[in-house]
């Protein structure tokens, strides 16, 4: 593995004034590889237990990553979507195998952000998102959003980086993203729920922007797409025959609020952790998921090993906390 770089004092700036980054290089393919095959492994044992069930009778082995899954939803909707549920789960992602614990925690990824964050002291969310878009699929076409719009709003103004990390290369074809530069440094705009399978969606009259301006947000496998979290950004419809796999994960300083260390049942009911670990106020940006140092200089001895970051996650969602600490948008007519 070839020695983690830093980024360019210039891509730094362009990210910081244009609210996003395309670095096509920041991983070798060969080391995505490990995560392909074992998510590819999880569909097989997903669709044989479906078999064995009988509801499923095509396994379609003969195919591979990038299409197996398709011919299993075209031939039985219900199925195709079972093993979707099974990948992403009910919050935060079903599969955390360790292959994906090393992408989140890669020590290439880590410089890369260590850049954007000008610290070493970076806190990973649990919360992340696997995103295989089916060819004419349209639970996977995502409306304009921001991520700012899902956190609660007293992290408004921090920077929480999305790291949207295409599985094969994103084209305009299979439904890469559309990114509206430079609309990051102003206030959350207004969005509405209701989205397409179920999404927040920003009106195009309250986007900060003619969405006629956004680019496109093709990426090679291998390289990552880095965003802000008030950077609005879409999904297209995949018009090509494979999937566009991909999973976007997320990242912080470790001076923005978080809940690392804490367990669910240290927060009251509105996410505030009990006096005695943070001063009344100190929210986590999103509280019902585990945060966990995924680098640090200072305390290394307190970065997360994959067992503990299994563990938290696995805490955090049978606990299922609701917190009342998020915006209540209104319902899209």
């Amino acid at each position: 593995m070839n020695a983690p770089q830093p980024l360019s004092s210039q891509q730094v700036q362009f990210f910081h004034e244009e609210g996003y980054l395309i670095v096509p290089d920041v991983f070798d393919p060969a080391e995505l590889e490990p995560l392909r095959r074992e998510m590819h492994a999880e569909i097989n044992r997903k669709a044989r237990a479906l078999k064995a069930e009988g509801k499923l009778t095509e396994l379609h082995e003969n195919l591979g990553f990038d299409e197996q899954l398709a011919a299993i939803q075209r031939d039985s909707p219900d199925n195709g979507d079972a093993i979707l549920r099974h990948l992403e789960g009910l919050r935060g992602g079903g599969f955390h195998a360790p292959e994906m614990f090393d992408v989140i925690s890669h020590p290439k990824l880590m410089q890369k952000l260590s850049s954007l964050l000008g610290t070493e002291e970076i806190v990973a969310s649990s919360v992340y998102r696997i995103r295989p878009k089916l060819p004419n699929f349209g639970r996977g076409v995502v409306p304009w959003h921001q991520d700012s719009g899902y956190f609660a709003s007293h992290c408004d103004q921090h920077l929480i980086i999305t790291c949207w990390v295409p599985l094969v290369d994103a084209t305009v074809e299979n439904g890469c993203m559309q990114i509206l530069p430079r609309t990051h440094q102003g206030e959350v705009a207004l969005h509405h729920t209701g989205g397409n399978a179920g999404f927040l969606v920003i009106k195009d009259n309250d986007l900060p922007d003619d969405p006629r301006k956004s680019i496109v947000a093709a990426c090679p496998r291998g390289g990552v797409v880095f965003m802000t979290n008030r950077t609005p950004h879409c999904s297209t419809p995949n018009y090509s025959n494979h999937i566009r796999w991909s999973i976007d994960l997320r990242f912080q300083s470790s001076e923005v609020p978080s809940n690392v260390g804490l367990w669910p049942e240290k927060h009251d009911a509105e996410g505030n952790a009990e006096p005695e670990f943070y001063e009344k106020g100190n929210v986590a940006c999103y509280p019902p998921e585990a945060d966990f140092l995924v680098s640090s200089k200072l305390h290394p001895e307190q970065v997360t090993d994959y067992a503990e970051y299994s563990r938290r996650r696995e805490v955090y969602d049978q606990t299922k906390p609701n917190f009342s600490v998020f915006r209540r948008w209104p319902a899209q007519s």
